[in-house]
């Protein structure tokens, strides 16, 4: 028993110093406790020891009672400075609070800044690996807006190439490259629209361009493209100084105000740009093409001449220096850019070209009239294929297109000198030129050069046998010489081939426009014989000058003249058919004057008697004739005994008319008695030989069939006629039986007319007779027929 409790008291001792040593957890012992059958008795243990600790409380607080009591007071004091520390703590605490949240605030918007500065430091980084291509692609937007198409072709290339692989991984590079195609485009459509206003600037500087290169052309070849004009003044006037009234090509018209060449003129830059950006936008063939549309376009448009290009020289200036520049502008492109303008493209557009040019140029210049202005063409053709020849390109269509202007430019010369030996005609007075002086005698034979001993030295005044129409159209076909000269200079022409020209040409102007002229001088109905006569001998030293022509031209052109048979002037034969066709005309002008004496004649062919002498209107005639046939002496021989055998065979021809006329229905013997001593005074003026040379009866021949027809009316000698007739030898051979019905019919119907010829025996005899004779020629007239 006293084993079991010291057991059972032991435990509870532990039990109790696991509670006092536990402070909030007693789950464990407790179920021990309850575990046992004890749990008074714990109760109890517990209990003592409660009440041993209360006696060990008071008894403590017994020993420090006095001390409690001043700790109390420790402690009220404790509390107020507690109290006091605990405001302080609140008013610390806040302040830590506020500050904290201040701080908290600060700490986040640091954090913030320094989350803002690491994007910054971010955004810097990828902008700067960015920035390479922004640039770029400003400076490209820039080049663009300033229109610096090459320069931004080559930005282009850069972004594409260099800098947008490296920025790939960003979105807006997408939208960039789909931005630079457009980009890409539009420079092509921007160097598309400079290269039209290239196009719009080449086509106004061409003619400039073109006249700057015939210029140079001009000088290279130290040609004078105005000199023809001072010569050719001189050529035309009908006056003997042949002075020629064409207003000169003042030099200031070809005058430039600087020594420009193309590429001054012009910025070709877009051409060329245009071609690298079609060449980098692998476009090239289709900008070659087009630009050669294009220029062909322009070079049809060049090709037009204007309107009104034949009326001045300055049309055909404009002309040719547009086309001139456009060759130029061409050939500059080739030389700069050889894959856009070769040397094949170019000579097809030439051969196109030139026969446009020769056909253009061929019909204006046929509309010309005006000589001065054809050699101002002539000079600008050749100019302008000198200039396009220096360019490489073949001209033998414009050497042709030359020569056939010469041909039109001789016609115009030609219609010029149709007034030139017009107004010589019409001022000519057809008299001898008669000079008083030394001074006027040297001027004519320097005008002409006519040379005759027996007047030179006969004394002054003096007097040449032709008028001053001989000197002055002998200069004028000189003048028309060297104004064909003109054109044929600096053609190239071998000597012998421009003496043949000339001769040609001279041929042609005497054949055609001196010969035509004077054959409607000699036709003009107002000239007088004496001018005609004067015409005629004229001609004769006008002829003379043929041999002086040709010496001329020999000396002009400097050929051989025993190469110069081929093409021998025609003068000679020209004015000897004039002076023949004068000649007629001078037969025909005087049947007319002497057709105004006959129409006064006034036969009573009622007339019983003759007046005893000749007719007064025939007697004014053969005056007429005879002072005539004295102005006949400076003429050739021939002329004259023609005129004189003209005149007596007319006066026949008219008298016979009179007898055989119907008008005249009636001629009593006394009429016919008086016109038998008109024919008589006739042939005493045929047998004085008005003029000498005829063989004896040759003027008196002309009146014979009137003489034989007269002789047989009135001396009544028909037995002789009718047994004679048909025979060599008869009496009255020329007379036919027609012409003696005729007279025989009108005497007898004079007789018929006489009241007392019936009652005469010998009337009625005579009447029988006439009646028999009349008969007797019928049944010759018949037989005959």
């Amino acid at each position: 028993m006293d084993e079991s409790s010291k057991e059972g008291k032991g435990r509870h001792d532990l039990l109790l110093q696991e509670i006092e040593a536990i402070d909030d957890y007693w789950g464990p012992t407790f179920r021990a406790i309850f575990d046992t059958d004890e749990c008074d008795a714990f109760a109890d243990k517990l209990e003592g020891r409660i009440r041993s600790h209360d006696r060990d409380i008071e008894k403590l607080c017994s020993a420090h009672h006095q001390g409690f009591i001043e700790s109390i007071r420790d402690l009220l004091e404790l509390k107020g400075l507690a109290n006091r520390i605990h405001g302080e703590v609140q008013t610390i605490d806040s302040d830590i609070c506020h500050s904290v949240t201040q701080l908290k605030l600060k700490g986040q918007e640091l954090a913030d800044a320094r989350r803002i500065e690491r994007n910054m430091k971010t955004t810097i980084e990828m902008l700067q690996s960015c920035l390479p291509v922004l640039r770029a692609y400003i400076k490209l937007q820039q080049q663009m807006k300033e229109k610096r198409y090459y320069p931004a072709l080559k930005t282009l290339e850069q972004l594409e190439h260099i800098h947008l692989p490296s920025i790939s991984h960003y979105r807006f590079s997408e939208h960039m490259k789909k931005s630079l195609a457009k980009v890409r485009e539009s420079i092509k459509e921007a160097s598309m629209i400079d290269l039209k206003d290239f196009l719009e600037s080449i086509r106004k500087y061409s003619p400039k361009i073109g006249e700057v290169a015939m210029r140079h052309t001009a000088e290279q070849l130290n040609i004078d493209i105005s000199a023809n004009s001072s010569v050719i003044k001189r050529l035309i006037s009908p006056t003997m100084s042949g002075e020629f009234d064409y207003e000169a090509q003042s030099e200031s018209e070809y005058s430039v105000e600087e020594d420009l060449s193309a590429q001054d003129l012009v910025d070709f830059s877009p051409v060329y740009r245009c071609l690298h950006i079609h060449t980098v936008l692998d476009a090239k063939e289709t900008y070659e093409n087009y630009y050669r549309k294009q220029r062909k376009k322009q070079a049809r448009l060049a090709l037009q001449p204007p309107t009104n290009m034949h009326e001045t020289i300055e049309g055909y200036r404009q002309y040719f220096h547009g086309i001139v520049g456009f060759f130029v502008v061409e050939d500059h492109v080739m030389n700069t850019a050889s894959t856009l303008v070769n040397r094949s493209y170019l000579d097809d557009v030439w051969n196109i070209a030139v026969s446009k040019i020769a056909s253009s140029v061929r019909t204006h210049s046929s509309y010309c009239t005006d000589p001065a202005l054809m050699l101002k063409i002539k000079n600008l053709v050749m100019l302008f294929s000198s200039t396009l020849r220096t360019y490489g390109y073949s001209v033998s269509q414009l050497v042709e297109l030359l020569q056939e202007i010469r041909d039109h430019y001789n016609e115009v010369l030609m219609q010029r000198w149709v007034h030139v030996f017009r107004d010589i005609f019409d001022e000519d007075n057809y008299h001898p030129i008669q000079v008083t002086t030394a001074a006027e005698y040297q001027r004519v034979i320097e005008s002409f050069p006519y040379r005759d001993s027996s007047l030179e030295a006969a004394p002054f005044p003096k007097r040449f046998p032709f008028s001053s129409l001989v000197p002055k159209v002998y200069r004028q076909i000189r003048n028309y010489i060297q104004a064909c000269l003109q054109f044929s200079q600096d053609l190239n022409l071998a000597d012998q081939e421009i003496d043949d020209t000339l001769r040609r040409y001279t041929n042609l102007l005497l054949t055609r426009t001196l010969s035509g002229c004077l054959s409607t001088l000699i036709r003009k109905p107002s000239l007088s014989l004496l001018q005609l006569i004067q015409i005629s001998i004229n001609t004769n030293y006008l002829e003379e000058s043929n041999g002086w022509l040709e010496e001329f031209i020999a000396q002009l052109t400097g050929a051989s003249r025993e190469l110069s048979h081929i093409a021998r002037l025609q003068g000679r034969a020209v004015f000897r058919d004039v002076r023949d066709d004068a000649e007629q005309q001078i037969y025909e002008a005087l049947k007319r004057k002497m057709d105004e004496f006959m129409e006064l004649a006034n036969y009573d062919w009622q007339l019983n008697e003759p007046s005893g002498h000749a007719s007064s209107f025939l007697m004014d005639l053969i005056a007429f004739l005879q002072s005539t046939f004295q102005a006949f002496t400076n003429l050739k021989e021939h002329v004259a005994q023609n005129a004189c055998l003209t005149a007596c065979r007319h006066i026949a021809e008219i008298l016979m008319d009179l007898l055989l006329s119907d008008d005249v229905k009636s001629i009593s013997m006394g009429a016919l008695q008086q016109v038998n001593l008109d024919v008589i005074q006739c042939e005493q003026f045929a047998a004085s030989e008005p003029v000498p040379g005829f063989e004896d009866g040759t003027l008196l021949s002309s009146f014979l069939d009137l003489r034989q027809l007269l002789d047989l009316l009135l001396s009544w000698d028909w037995s002789a006629y009718f047994h004679d007739y048909g025979q060599e030898t008869s009496k009255y051979l020329r007379v036919s039986p027609q012409r003696a019905i005729t007279v025989l019919e009108k005497l007898r119907e004079a007789d018929k007319r006489t009241v007392f010829s019936v009652l005469k025996k010998s009337e009625r005899d005579k009447k029988k007779l006439m009646e028999t004779v009349l008969r007797q020629l019928r049944q010759l007239l018949q037989s005959s027929a």
